[in-house]
């Protein structure tokens, strides 16, 4: 497979300067805007670790940006052919000069239908490195998911002591590109994270620090990088195995530790000790150098924005660790970067996982006063989530960060199995929009395309025919009375759940047998078929449980056939914090 780099070939953008009727708008959207997935979680279960035998990859998108799920399919280049590397909005915001829109984060020709769209302007390359002669066709989000061969990517984001622009001549790439380049050229994790880290060897890299999980059906990788210099030309990066009994959690911070020179499961780029040395960061006597340490700025926003996530996902899977939910900073080394599960983890396992408001912990975001009379665990950041640490009040403060987050797009957990052949054994059970409201729904990476459904969404467009809107519209209106609304929803997320689980080994027998025999793309029109009627019953269901939940719970009632405005009030600790015992009960005017 030919996956050469050959020396630098830069595109000529428009105006190598900013264009001057974009400048106030840059500014305006530099000042305010943050980067949309600033606050992900992502996850990796070894094959060891798994309960049949597969490697896991889940990550969910807490950004309120592009939540569409496109298929980019295989394609032919001829020779000399370039291809276009793209800036991420991810990376440090909107910035109009290269392209796209707030919600749309690529308009282009050259990947498949899914990101051509005639009434929007063309995105304007960063620049281009040499096309290979045949590419790979993959699911894509605001991060390459994973590809026909079953080589499958998790992200999130970090914050690293340096967040570098992008640069025409100097930095071309961010992760989500990175990512993309990978799922066209690679087949397996390590060739991917090799490639990756050459990349940003030879091309720069812009933006935050970032965590990309590269996963196939026989080990995954955690691949971490950042910039280090504002005017630089290059980047760092390290990358570790991760155990095959092993699970691995990120949440907004660098998780890999020491760089341990000529270990079989480490891999890092030739300058990393250079830089570090030469910024003062680290020198060699202070033994080995501590990546997250060396060249991360922490945590994002206030302490336990991700730790606290890092500890709950890790005791979820391993309670007998007994791990401590406050530590003495940053760095600490409490928690392991990766543990042994106390039982083996499958899709559902981790799925709750994304799902998690910290429920039964000292945490536990259904409960108190901000989560109201009806135990709402969703907490509004009020800006706190941008780069610049905005604040929409002068009051000093901060939520717990949870697992679920209202302003996640789109989560997914990834099946890596190597008992089928790649584009039957991986499928990707995705779900739009925030976890804990959504429903996970298969599809294969052997498909010949995805639902118009999961690939339409834009969070300024009202649309009926897009997943994305359908769930965000659910997810919103069960605010007003969540502890019964989520009653509802969960009970028509699990039948589809357990549906989509339940028939998954006979679905997959059917379309073994037919590849098998020779019959690939009968296969992968089988498991196409099935995939677009599945996601389109859920469509279909979800708008009516918002017609339901509208009728049963109207004007703050519980109606039923038979029982029409049925009363539900609010709780006695709740009436007693809001002053209610101090209402108007006498014609003279309360002591208090």
């Amino acid at each position: 497979m030919d996956r050469r780099i050959d020396p630098p070939f830069w595109s000529q953008p428009p105006t190598r300067r900013t264009p001057v009727k974009h400048l106030v708008s840059f500014l305006l959207v530099f000042l305010l805007a943050a980067p949309s997935a600033l606050a992900c979680t992502t996850t990796i279960t070894g094959k060891d670790a798994s309960a049949d035998g597969s490697v896991l990859v889940s990550h969910s998108d807490d950004g309120l940006s592009d939540a569409r799920m496109v298929y980019v399919p295989p394609m032919d280049h001829k020779p000399g052919s370039k291809r276009a590397v793209f800036y991420s909005h991810d990376a440090l915001g909107f910035k109009p000069e290269w392209g796209g829109t707030e919600t749309q984060r690529l308009v282009t020709d050259t990947r498949g239908p899914g990101y051509t769209n005639p009434k929007l302007a063309q995105s304007v390359p960063l620049g281009y490195i040499p096309q290979v002669a045949h590419t790979y066709g993959y699911f894509d989000a605001n991060y390459g998911l994973v590809n026909e061969h079953g080589l499958a990517i998790g992200e999130c984001t970090d914050k690293a002591k340096v967040h570098p622009q992008p640069d025409p001549d100097k930095r071309i790439f961010y992760s989500a590109e990175l990512s993309r380049v990978a799922l066209e050229r690679c087949t397996t994790a390590r060739e991917a994270v090799e490639l990756m880290g050459q990349l940003i060897e030879q091309y720069g890299y812009y933006g935050t620090g970032e965590t990309l999980l590269v996963a196939d059906k026989d080990e995954g990788w955690v691949f971490e990088m950042c910039g280090y210099d504002m005017e630089g030309a290059g980047g760092v990066w390290v990358a570790q195995r991760v155990p095959d009994d092993g699970f691995f959690v990120a949440a907004n911070e660098f998780r890999i530790r020491k760089i341990r020179k000529d270990a079989p499961d480490m891999l890092y780029s030739k300058n990393v000790f250079d830089i570090a040395r030469k910024k003062g960061w680290w020198k060699p006597a202070d033994g080995a150098l501590d990546w997250a340490k060396t060249y991360s700025g922490g945590e994002f926003h206030h302490p336990y924005y991700s730790l606290r996530r890092v500890w709950r996902a890790q005791s979820l899977v391993a309670p007998s660790l007994k791990l401590p939910a406050w530590v003495d900073g940053p760095f600490t080394t409490a928690y392991p970067f990766a543990i042994t599960p106390d039982q083996k983890l499958d899709v559902e396992d981790i799925a709750a996982i994304h799902r998690d408001n910290y429920e039964g912990t000292e945490f536990d975001l259904t409960k108190g006063l901000a989560a109201g009379p009806f135990g709402n665990p969703n907490r509004f950041e009020g800006h706190g989530e941008a780069v610049s640490d905005g604040s929409l009040s002068s009051v000093k403060g901060a939520f717990e960060r949870p697992l679920n987050i209202y302003r996640c797009v789109y989560s997914y957990v990834t099946q890596c199995r190597g008992t089928m052949p790649a584009g039957i054994g991986t499928v990707i059970w995705f779900a739009p929009d925030r976890p804990a409201t959504a429903v996970l729904m298969p599809f294969y990476a052997g498909a010949l395309n995805l639902p118009e459904s999961v690939q339409t969404a834009d969070a300024l467009v009202y649309n009926e025919k897009s997943m994305w809107t359908a769930f965000n519209y659910v997810a919103n209106y069960a605010m007003l009375k969540y502890s019964y609304m989520i009653k509802d929803i969960h009970a028509l997320r699990d039948t589809f759940e357990a549906a989509a689980l339940g028939g998954q080994k006979e679905l997959e027998a059917k379309a073994a047998a037919l590849w098998n025999d020779g019959k690939e793309h009968e296969a992968q029109a089988l498991l196409t078929e099935y995939s677009d009627k599945n996601a389109a019953k859920v469509l279909a269901a979800w708008w009516e449980l918002s017609h339901d939940l509208y009728i049963k719970y109207n004007d703050g009632y519980v109606n039923t056939k038979g029982d029409l405005g049925e009363p539900v009030f609010y709780p006695a600790w709740w009436l007693k914090k809001v002053d209610y015992p101090d209402g108007p009960l006498h014609y003279e005017k309360s002591a208090n």
